[in-house]
């Protein structure tokens, strides 16, 4: 491999419980894999046990010690060349520009969805209990989550009306145009050559445009007589 191709970065995913972050982070690695990256996803409900043991998350100061030790694990981790997809609710903009001057080679990913969906969706009933008053100090109902700002933001993705596929494609827009990965294994993951976009062009949400219908070709049109 290339020199370029060895170099690991980081793509952060932020954004409210149940939002789509590791569904998202899992869609991107198992792609990356198909080119022969080396990948690690970190998702905070999977590792906590392991990185901060009986800190639960449950008020700021534990969710900025949970943001910083993923951050201090993903520098490492990109160091050594390894893409590494970090999804975690890290609600707190000082902490994300924290790990962002850190880790250098650097993607944030804002899964945004909005909350009335999220409690539609929740299977584990905790924004049910967080409103009820069961969990307090619960990160968008009684504890704020601060959305990252347009401009500060690689990629923003809106989960209750794009799919895993549309956003995951935005996100390797953006790894494009942060040269952290190339067109040739871009083609192979999407089946289509992409092309960078202008430095610092941000990739922005937007809703899917129609898909084209199914119908029969129209007719082909008659050629014209010689006069």
């Amino acid at each position: 491999m290339a020199q370029q191709e060895q170099q690991g970065f980081t793509v952060w995913l932020t954004g409210m419980l149940g939002a789509g972050k590791t569904t998202l982070a899992e869609y991107i690695a198992a792609r990356l894999r198909q080119v022969g990256r080396k990948v690690e996803v970190l998702d905070e409900d999977e590792v906590g046990e392991a990185l901060w043991g009986d800190v639960e998350g449950a008020n700021k100061d534990e969710r900025i010690l949970i943001s910083r030790r993923l951050g201090v694990v993903a520098d490492m981790l990109t160091r050594n060349g390894v893409c590494t997809l970090v999804a975690c609710t890290s609600p707190y903009k000082g902490i994300r520009d924290e790990n962002r001057r850190l880790i250098q080679r650097y993607v944030e990913v804002y899964v945004d969805c909005p909350t009335e969906d999220l409690i539609k969706r929740d299977s584990t009933g905790k924004y049910k209990k967080a409103m009820s008053g069961e969990i307090p100090d619960f990160v968008g109902i009684t504890a704020p989550y601060e959305p990252p700002p347009e401009n500060n933001v690689e990629v923003k993705i809106q989960s209750n009306i794009e799919s895993v596929e549309s956003g995951g494609l935005r996100i390797f827009q953006a790894l494009l145009d942060l040269t952290y990965m190339n067109a040739d294994e871009l083609k192979i993951i999407t089946g289509t050559k992409m092309k960078a976009n202008p430095k610092g062009k941000k990739v922005k949400a937007g809703k899917p445009g129609p898909k084209p219908k199914a119908g029969k070709p129209g007719p082909k049109p008659k050629a014209k007589k010689k006069k």
